[in-house]
Parts: structure tokens; C-alpha cells; sequence
């Protein structure tokens, strides 16, 4: 209907035309193939703005707001954002910090998307194709962040349909154990973070230990619980 959701309540006695059943019954139909909600509305509300998504980027998720919280709490001029998709995390940080951040992708077809949702914004970010920090300068920026795959390829068989039948896997899965840009990442981030920059990363269900292995060398560790109190968000500094 091209409405509020708050219209319903004021509008109660209206009826949908034909046309809206039309595109009602469509709709329906690929819910109920598994499609899910947001790549049909191509919807999603992230830190209180609604992106633009479809099935070229992964779905924000809620926990993901604790990333944005985590570099919002950081003395940072300047950030990169890698693995973009959908843009949330780094258009989020542009708008709420005014923090210079640029933003990367491995996946044009999401640097697309992730373009498009900065135009709507007004957000000036500037979105890179680049496998991970490839092009960045040594000791750079001060503030690196990154929701990175980190499913195990074992765990493939185990996830809801709707996220592994209609979610990118190249924004799922790393690797055998889920780990495998972590395992590129870091050292990566070491070289392009200003001394004394931070690395912010979203991590799996009891992946927190192996992190902790991957990070030994850096400063000031410190884990945080998303509301389900899992630990969710690892922040570090290089020395």
C-alpha cells in the first residue's frame, strides 16, 4: 500500500484494491517458500533507520548495534569498515560520530547496495571493492571494524533455511571452523591501525576463545555480551 505502518490504525475500515491483493499474494507466496521478510520488503530497521537489503547482502542484525556502540565509545577521526554489505555498520558511524569512514567489500553487488543506502542517508562515505584492507597505507587509520563470515562450513546444515538457503554464503560461512578471516584479518588490521588504534570485531557462539589466540600481542582486550549475554563484540588495541 506505500503506507505507515501507523495508517492501519488510523484507517481501519479500509479495504486493499485488487492490485494490493495482487502483490499480497505474491508477497505471501515467497514467505512461504522460506524468503525471508526483509528481502521481500527489502526492509530492514538498523539503529533506527530502515536500509535497503536484498538477498546480495546479509541481514542487520540487532546484536550488530553493539559493534556500532563499541566504536561510537572510541576516540576515532578516522575508520574502515570491512565487509560492508548492506553499509548499516559504516553509514551508522559516519552519521552518529561524523568519524571519516570508508567502507570495503570483496562483493560489487553489495558495494551496490551499501551505495545506495549512503545516498538515501546523505552519508558521505566513500565504498571500496577490496579483499579486506588490500589498499590501505601502513599505520593509517585509527579505528578498524568488521562483522566478518565467521559460520563454520560444518554448521551449514544446522542453520535456519531462511539464512542458509537466501543469505549470501559469501557473507556466512569462513572456513571449517568459522575462522578463517579472522586468521587473515588481524594481522592485517595490525599493519593499517595508527599505534594505539582499535580493532573492532563481531564474533560467534564460542568463538571467543580462538580469538583470544589470534589477538595475542594486542592491548587492552575486552569482550562484550549481547542481550542474550553471549559474548558477542572483541575490541583490542595495537600497542
Amino acid at each position: 500500500m506505500g503506507v505507515e505502518r501507523a495508517y492501519f490504525y488510523a484507517h481501519p475500515e479500509q479495504e486493499l484494491r485488487d492490485v494490493e491483493w495482487l502483490h499480497y499474494g505474491r508477497y505471501l507466496h515467497e514467505r512461504l517458500k522460506g524468503k525471508p521478510t526483509q528481502y521481500i520488503t527489502h526492509r530492514q530497521e538498523f539503529y533506527a533507520r530502515e536500509f535497503r537489503v536484498t538477498p546480495d547482502v546479509l541481514i542487520p542484525r540487532p546484536e550488530t548495534e553493539l559493534l556500532v556502540e563499541a566504536v561510537l565509545e572510541l576516540p576515532a577521526r578516522t575508520v574502515i569498515d570491512v565487509g560492508t554489505g548492506s553499509g548499516a555498520i559504516a553509514i551508522t558511524v559516519s552519521l552518529e560520530s561524523g568519524a571519516a569512514v570508508i567502507a570495503t567489500d570483496i562483493s560489487r553487488a553489495a558495494l551496490q547496495i551499501a551505495g545506495d543506502n549512503a545516498r538515501r542517508f546523505g552519508a558521505s562515505v566513500p565504498f571500496v571493492a577490496a579483499d579486506l584492507l588490500a589498499p590501505f597505507a601502513d599505520s593509517s587509520v585509527d579505528v578498524i571494524v568488521s562483522n566478518p563470515p565467521y559460520v563454520p562450513e560444518a554448521d551449514r546444515a544446522s542453520l535456519q533455511p531462511e539464512v542458509r538457503d537466501w543469505e549470501p554464503g559469501l557473507a556466512l560461512f569462513a572456513g571449517p571452523q568459522g575462522m578463517a578471516i579472522y586468521e587473515r584479518l588481524i594481522p592485517e588490521a595490525f599493519r593499517v591501525l595508527r599505534s594505539r588504534g582499535s580493532l573492532v570485531l563481531e564474533f560467534g557462539f564460542g568463538q571467543a576463545d580462538t580469538l583470544s589466540v589470534l589477538i595475542e600481542g594486542w592491548h587492552n582486550p575486552r569482550i562484550r555480551n549481547d542481550l542474550a549475554g553471549i559474548p558477542r563484540v572483541l575490541v583490542c588495541e595495537k600497542p
